[in-house]
């Protein structure tokens, strides 16, 4: 009877995920699955769905492709600039805004509001910003003689404007997962370290980062698989890839592969590329903080 009532239960709980189950096999699993088989053919007819010449053809044009380097290179740059960035930002400003300042409700809705704003949108807001002539950053600079800087027109440049667009744009989620950690935290710990004497550093050091350490995790692989499909936000900015393609990124690239040359098999492998590379990062940084939850 029992053994019949649990095969029941585990039957129910079946159906009651089929449906998720069902939208990650459609959207997620199939999609991966077509897309690593499609990257192993020379050519694909997307209407016949239909490919030819199955080998690595596609992986060695991607891999000698110049553009298809350089968008590694660029995507691999805004990656470890914005996510520490970002990350130490975030959490100085959590702790500000925990700490009980005036206000704090109002600026905690003020920093959530460029996560719940189109991306296009803050693009065009940072594009009047960085302006060369009309730029509110270069009015600012012009205080102290420094003359108009060239943000959005110099290659050079491309990837550092880039860079703090994602910062700040990238800021707001981290801030609300970080305000709901730092309130889920014992208060007891921080009194029985008042107790001991300790410093406001020696309390954040030996009490809110240890607590804090399995959010912080999360947080970074969040954060690096999130810079890794940047898109929109090179989109929005520059309107294409920048100066001699000097913005573009790994997404970018592959986005214009299939729809602006067609090549479906390159864009196919430059994806199963990239996934493999958020994939190693993700291991290495999951492993480095298990280490450190061991010691």
């Amino acid at each position: 009877m029992v053994g019949q009532n649990k095969k029941k239960t585990t039957i129910q709980a079946f159906f009651y995920v089929l449906p998720a189950l069902i939208i990650i096999f459609a959207f997620v699993i199939y999609p991966l699955i077509h897309t690593i088989r499609m990257s192993f053919y020379s050519e694909f007819n997307i209407f016949k769905r239909e490919g030819s010449g199955f080998g690595l053809d596609s992986y060695i044009r991607v891999l000698k492709d110049s553009s298809f380097r350089k968008a590694v290179l660029n995507t691999l740059i805004y990656t470890f600039v914005t996510v520490p960035i970002s990350l130490i930002l975030a959490l100085l400003l959590s702790l500000l805004l925990n700490s009980g300042i005036k206000a704090s409700k109002f600026f905690q809705t003020a920093y959530f509001l460029p996560y719940v704003t189109n991306a296009i949108a803050i693009g065009l807001a940072f594009r009047f910003i960085f302006h060369s002539q009309y730029g509110i950053l270069n009015k600012f600079l012009g205080l102290f003689g420094i003359n108009a800087i060239q943000w959005l027109n110099d290659p050079n440049l491309a990837i550092p404007s880039l860079c703090i667009f994602g910062i700040w744009s990238g800021m707001a989620f981290k801030i609300v997962i970080f305000l709901a950690g730092l309130q889920g935290i014992d208060k007891q710990l921080y009194q029985a370290a008042r107790i001991d004497e300790a410093s406001r550093w020696s309390q954040f050091i030996h009490v809110t980062v240890p607590q804090l350490a399995p959010i912080i995790s999360y947080q970074l692989v969040i954060a690096i698989i999130g810079a890794f499909k940047t898109y929109v936000e090179v989109v929005g900015l520059f309107g294409d890839a920048g100066p001699i393609d000097s913005a573009m990124t790994m997404v970018y690239y592959m986005f214009e592969q299939f729809y602006a040359e067609s090549h479906y098999t390159e864009a196919a492998a430059s994806g199963v590329l990239m996934f493999l590379l958020i994939m190693v990062f993700t291991l290495i940084q999951m492993k480095l903080s298990n280490r450190k939850t061991d010691q």
